[in-house]
Formats: structure tokens, C-alpha cells, sequence
């Protein structure tokens, strides 16, 4: 089977004209099937064929061994755009009989999607300006009828990515005061993004004020990209990126970088998983290595209901 005989899970949520989610849902509950090229899940055309064929006829065909094993059916879908997370995802599959999947969705998309089953476990990096803190105010309204806990992964830092040179001096959130330049955004509910709304909140400046607000990308990756090709002068991200990208990066704040996982009865196993991977001295050591992670308060209980 060549790949060109296949789909990404991306291309299949185009031809169905849904969100990657809802993919990922279907993978989850064994609906589609998947295979993996490295890292990267892939679709096979007669499988997707065969999923619209059964869904236009409504005939159920009969299940196989493999798809009523234990094993098959339990995945866990991690939400998030981190390295680390890849890592997490590879130690989970060492622990435990489930299949890790990856949604690469923003903070508060990822977070709305735990929220409403689509995921296990949701990262974010969402700052509140009104107390300075990360992610817990976030959670607390979200999930104000639903137990969870919010653990720690990382700190790192976010800034500003310019040219090489930084050419327009661009050191604070008080120069979008007073200088000019072309901006490349983060798209809405992203963590970046909510760190640039809450800093210009913050500031008193007007998003109608900054050339190229509205011109949102998918990624730090796209972001660090455009700037690095002269399509924007300034973008908003995460220090990692700036190592991969020929750009300048500018720090601005350290932001916390957390996981929140809901406390049911089906997730118990899982919380103590994760709980022990964050805390285990190889885990971290790994992480450490790959550099501009602050791992001091890994594994951390950043807030947890009753």
C-alpha cells in the first residue's frame, strides 16, 4: 500500500467537511481505522471508503477479534502543540495497553473538546490578566461542574520572534505603542494568542491599532516562518521554535504549561499514570535535554477539585 492510496487526518477531515476532532473521535472509538508513517496517522482510501459506504447503507458489518480487544478499543487522544507531549504520548504507550493519539488544536480548543469528550487529556498555556496567573482561572469557569486536576509540565518562555537583528528594536508590549510594523497573529483560543489579547487588554492598546491583527496562522512553526520570510515584521510564540527558525526572539514573559485531565472513574488509571511519568527522573532528564524547558515544577498539582 503506497501513501498516495492513503490519507492524512487532516485530508480526511476536508473530504468530510469536519473538524480533525471529530476524526480523532471516530479513530478513538475504533470507526476508522488508522495506520502510522513515523509519527503521523494515516487513512487508508478503501477504509474511509468503506466508512461512508456503511454509513450511506446503514449495515453494520461483523466485528473482528482484533476490533472487541481491550486493547484496540482504548486509545487516549493528548490535545496539544508541544514537543513534550510527544514524549508524554510515548511513555503512556510504554505503561499502559492504549494507543496514544495526538490533536495538535490550540489551548482553549483543546480544552472545549476535553470538555465535551473529544479528548483525554488538554494542554493550554492561557494567561488571565486580571490576576497574572496561568491557566487555573481558565479551568475553574470551564469546568465549574466537572472534578478535574491541572498538573504541570513545563514552564518556558514566549516572546516576540523578529527579523535577525531585530532591525525594529522590538524589546515590550509598549512598543505596539508607539512603533510601526506588520503583525502575524496566533488564531483565537490559542495560548499565544490569549497572551497577546491580555497583554493589549493590559496596555490599553486597540487590536485595530496593530497592521496584520487579523492575519492569524495555525502554529508557532507558521508564525516564526512568516517572519523569517519578510511577510510580517513581529509574530507571538514560544523560545523552542526560534532554535528551528532563522528568526530573533525576543522574551517577554515565562508562562506555565499545563495539562488538565477530568477525575471520573474511567480516567483514575490514567491520572496516576501521568502523575508518575511527570515525576519520573528519566521523563524529566529527557525533557531537559531537549533545552529551554524549565522542569522545576514537573508533575506539579497546579489545582484540583474535591
Amino acid at each position: 500500500m503506497s501513501q498516495d492510496q492513503s490519507y492524512t487526518i487532516e485530508e480526511v477531515a476536508q473530504l468530510l467537511k469536519v473538524s480533525k476532532l471529530t476524526i480523532y473521535d471516530l479513530v478513538k472509538k475504533g470507526d476508522l481505522p488508522v495506520f502510522r508513517v513515523g509519527r503521523q496517522m494515516r487513512v487508508d482510501r478503501a477504509d474511509l471508503q468503506a466508512y461512508i459506504q456503511k454509513r450511506k447503507t446503514g449495515t453494520t458489518p461483523a466485528m473482528s477479534p482484533v476490533a472487541t480487544s481491550p486493547k484496540n478499543q482504548s486509545k487516549i487522544i493528548i490535545s496539544g502543540q508541544d514537543l513534550v507531549l510527544d514524549i508524554v504520548a510515548k511513555y503512556l504507550e510504554k505503561r499502559q495497553t492504549m494507543k496514544v493519539l495526538r490533536s495538535h488544536e490550540g489551548s482553549f480548543n483543546g480544552v472545549m473538546a476535553m470538555y465535551h469528550g473529544d479528548c483525554n487529556i488538554a494542554s493550554l498555556h492561557m494567561f488571565d490578566g486580571d490576576t497574572g496567573d496561568y491557566n487555573t482561572p481558565y479551568v475553574k469557569k470551564i469546568f465549574v461542574s466537572h472534578a478535574f486536576v491541572l498538573i504541570n509540565v513545563v514552564s518556558r518562555r514566549a516572546g516576540f520572534y523578529v527579523q535577525k537583528g531585530n532591525p525594529l528594536q522590538i524589546h515590550t508590549f509598549e512598543d505596539f505603542k508607539t512603533k510601526s510594523f506588520t503583525f502575524i497573529n496566533r488564531e483565537k483560543g490559542s495560548g499565544a494568542r490569549t497572551l497577546l489579547d491580555e497583554q493589549l487588554r493590559i496596555h490599553e492598546i486597540a487590536p485595530s491599532m496593530i497592521k496584520g491583527y487579523t492575519h492569524e496562522e495555525m502554529s508557532h512553526l507558521d508564525v516564526a516562518s512568516a517572519v523569517a520570510n519578510g511577510y510580517a515584521d513581529v509574530g507571538i510564540g514560544i523560545e523552542k521554535i526560534a532554535k528551528l527558525i532563522p528568526v530573533d526572539f525576543i522574551p517577554a514573559v515565562r508562562e506555565r504549561y499545563d495539562i488538565v485531565l477530568l477525575k471520573t472513574p474511567e480516567n483514575q488509571q490514567l491520572i496516576e499514570a501521568v502523575k508518575e511519568i511527570l515525576n519520573a527522573p528519566d521523563f524529566q532528564a529527557e525533557v531537559a535535554a531537549l533545552g529551554d524547558y524549565d522542569i522545576s515544577q514537573m508533575g506539579q498539582i497546579m489545582y484540583e477539585t474535591l
